[in-house]
């Protein structure tokens, strides 16, 4: 007879690190070059390492650099660290391969998974804990997301592709806009289906929630922190070095 208790869903993280990083420049992708004192994928690896609910943390890598020296040091903490190598063409390639080898290993097709942009350093343990508070009680996932505070502009499309400069067709209202950032939190299976799904149709996925998005659900928008921003240029990476500096206060 069944006792009819049900096992909790565990929190797992995903880290999806094959991208090139080109806007930025450089030797080594961006996420590997070294940021205020460590390469920058640390930084989000020691995040979730200090988050009590994240059981296992999945890092998806080009399969060319999976024996690089610099993710074998990377890879020696005590948290349970999976270098996998699942990195494809595009960034929902690698998080839909790196779901696909979590179930293959086991990993229960109801657990969360918490899909997290390596470029973001500024992630804290407080922020994911935030989030998977947030979550937990909904069966829709959500993201971490900030709501959009500068005016908006919409610029003409035929001056824009003329040149460097473009005219204002519009000025757009920032009402009810919000910027995406990450992680982003949903159930293991439901995701990779979202993006099997979204991959198959060609459909023009950006980040996990609009793969969700397609599939019908929405996603619960949770207030992230603006020290969680992208590093994509070389002033955010300027910024973000100043905001990591060891006498900075985190």
């Amino acid at each position: 007879m069944s006792s009819g208790i049900q096992s909790t869903p565990k929190c797992h993280a995903i880290l999806p690190t094959a991208g090139s990083g080109s806007r930025l420049g450089g030797v080594l992708p961006k996420q590997f070059q070294e940021l205020a004192g460590k390469p920058m994928l640390a930084y989000a690896l020691e995040a979730f390492c200090q988050t009590p609910a994240i059981q296992s943390i999945w890092v998806g890598v080009n399969p060319g650099f999976i024996d690089h020296p610099i993710l074998q040091n990377l890879a020696t903490s005590d948290a349970p660290v999976h270098l996998v190598p699942t990195g494809g063409p595009t960034r929902q390639e690698t998080v839909r391969n790196t779901l696909a080898a979590m179930l293959a290993a086991g990993v229960s097709a109801e657990d969360w998974v918490l899909v997290h942009d390596a470029a973001r350093p500024g992630i804290t343990p407080a922020l994911i804990g935030k989030l998977i508070a947030a979550i937990i009680p909904t069966q829709s996932g959500g993201i971490l997301a900030m709501p959009v505070a500068d005016t908006l502009k919409l610029a003409d499309l035929n001056s824009a592709l003329a040149g460097s400069y473009a005219h204002i067709e519009k000025t757009v209202s920032r009402n009810h806009l919000w910027q995406a950032q990450t992680p982003q939190m949903f159930p293991l299976l439901q995701l990779h289906d979202a993006l099997e799904e979204g991959i198959c149709q060609e459909a023009d996925i950006t980040d996990e929630a609009s793969a969700m998005e397609l599939a019908g659900v929405k996603p619960l928008l949770v207030e992230g922190a603006m020290r969680n921003f992208k590093v994509t240029h070389p002033a955010d990476w300027e910024l973000m070095q100043e905001l990591l500096r060891p006498s900075s206060s985190s």
